[in-house]
């Protein structure tokens, strides 16, 4: 501590400085500083004043000592930092402890570097502030490699990025056109055909070809958690003791399905018909992970306040760089044709949704392990749901005309009043008319008015009214936008008729 102090009075000249011995290890201290190059060392005054300077100091701030000595260190912060009282900022918290920063300074002829400063105070045997020691490094260089690094990081992301969604627009694109090819063809023939059976045969390939697109869309919406979920409590035993029959089809019989169910299971918030989906596309990559004869071990557990599922064989497994990617949409392993690399995608989606959690663990030649965690119910059971009455009358109302008129044919099987609109001002203005429709049925996205302020401002006008909202593309966002939405029932598109009957006893309850 005296080699310190003496340096002291020698650099500052400090005369309220206790007086001391210059010891030669002192004076041998004061060459190593005044010596260094790559560090700027000085010694500041309590007010700022630059009383010491070392050669490493003048080689990259570029003032020599007799210049620099006598001056506030503001001189070396840039014209917005002096603005913003930023080097008083900086010596009134060096004064408390050691103090460190980077940021741009400014050299002697008006050039910018960047700095990595430490600031130290120095104080008597008293604990007087005495002043401070100052380390500056010029670190320019290092901030370019780490800009440039950063650059070269983004460039990769954002090329990554756009092959991911290439991939994902060349199968969107390979398979709806398959679907189209299918329903095209079919209308072709129906135009031309007269042969009843070969009538009904087209029929029931095309309608084959919707239902698989509508299920591509259903996979790709729970991958991009926009898939609307019908929750629901769902005791996971029990769904799979009724699906099992499914899953063990889905299998070859070289493979052995080993189904290991944990005893009083809580139930689980999810949509089951999605959660069926998961288990089977689970089951089927674990079947094509296994080349010849193996186990697939199907079980069920819980663990603190989660129920856990595990989908586990004794397959290939997978490189770290394939389970890096599993869930992307699209992203395949199987050859051409055999999968449309949507089945983890649609899983993990759904437990995203579901506010649970997918874990993948697998070692190559060791097989795969699928782990899936929900989080066990604690709400009450729902209530039973009442039986439609028929005799109501429903308005439609959709931008679409031929949607329009599908949801009108649909309502009028079900022996329903219907009325329709193509827009909310119609709707608004029908209501008014007929005071007497107890159900409003509504696309969510319209031009001008949404189906959202549609419904607000027809419950305002009419509070008993029954609302069914439908969308093919409701956003993860729509609640938080939207708080109130849990006041009206949604429907996702593309909708069949017993889910809208689904809908109708709920509204009806």
């Amino acid at each position: 501590m005296s080699d310190v102090l003496a340096l002291k009075k020698i650099y500052c000249g400090m005369n309220s400085a206790p007086t001391l011995p210059i010891t030669a290890e002192a004076e041998q201290f004061k060459l190593f500083i005044s010596s260094v190059s790559d560090y700027a060392i000085y010694m500041l005054s309590p007010d700022g004043i630059v009383c010491s300077w070392n050669a490493g100091a003048q080689r990259f701030k570029g003032y020599t000592e007799a210049e620099i000595l006598g001056r506030h260190f503001s001189c070396f912060y840039t014209p917005e930092d002096r603005a913003a009282n930023r080097p008083a900022q900086v010596l009134q918290q060096a004064a408390q402890a050691r103090f460190e920063d980077e940021g741009w300074r400014v050299r002697k002829d008006g050039t910018r570097f960047w700095a990595s400063v430490v600031i130290d105070p120095v104080r008597d045997a008293q604990g007087t502030l005495i002043g401070f020691a100052k380390i500056t490094r010029d670190v320019t260089e290092r901030r370019h490699a780490e800009q440039t690094l950063a650059q070269a990081k983004e460039a990769l992301f954002q090329s990554q990025k756009l092959e991911a969604i290439g991939k994902l627009t060349g199968g969107i694109a390979h398979d709806f056109n398959n679907l189209l090819n299918v329903i095209t063809n079919g209308l072709d023939l129906l135009r031309v055909v007269n042969d009843r059976q070969v009538q009904n045969k087209t029929i029931d390939s095309m309608e084959r070809a919707a239902k698989r697109g509508a299920s591509l869309t259903q996979q790709l919406l729970a991958f991009a958690r926009q898939q609307p979920l019908k929750p629901e409590r769902v005791n996971i035993n029990r769904s799979i003791n009724g699906f099992e029959a499914v899953l063990r089809r889905a299998i070859r019989s070289s493979i052995r399905l080993d189904v290991r169910l944990a005893s009083d299971l809580p139930d689980v918030v999810t949509d089951l018909p999605q959660l069926e989906a998961a288990l089977l596309n689970l089951v089927v990559n674990a079947r094509d992970a296994i080349a010849a004869g193996g186990t697939i071990t199907l079980s069920t557990e819980v663990l603190g306040a989660d129920v856990v599922v595990k989908v586990e064989d004794t397959g290939a497994g997978m490189p770290d760089t394939v389970i890096q990617r599993a869930v992307e949409p699209f992203f395949t392993t199987k050859e051409i044709g055999k999968g449309s690399g949507l089945g983890l995608s649609q899983v993990y989606g759904l437990m995203q949704q579901a506010g649970g959690h997918l874990a993948i663990a697998s070692t190559v030649g060791s097989g795969t392990c699928i782990t899936l965690r929900f989080p066990a119910a604690t709400r009450a059971d729902d209530e039973p749901v009442a039986e439609i009455d028929i005799a109501e009358k429903v308005l439609i109302v959709d931008d679409q005309p031929d949607v329009l008129d599908m949801a009108a044919h649909l309502f009028d099987s079900l022996g329903y009043q219907v009325l329709a609109a193509n827009n909310g001002q119609e709707a608004l203005d029908t209501l008014r008319r007929h005071p007497d429709i107890a159900i409003l049925f509504s696309d969510v996205v319209m031009p001008g008015m949404s189906g959202i302020e549609l419904a607000k401002n027809a419950v305002h006008y009419q509070p008993s009214l029954k609302v069914i909202l439908a969308s093919g593309y409701v956003s993860a966002t729509l609640q938080e936008d939207h708080p109130d939405l849990d006041q009206f029932q949604l429907i996702s598109k593309p909708y069949r008729l017993s889910d809208v009957i689904r809908k109708l006893k709920l509204v009806s309850a």
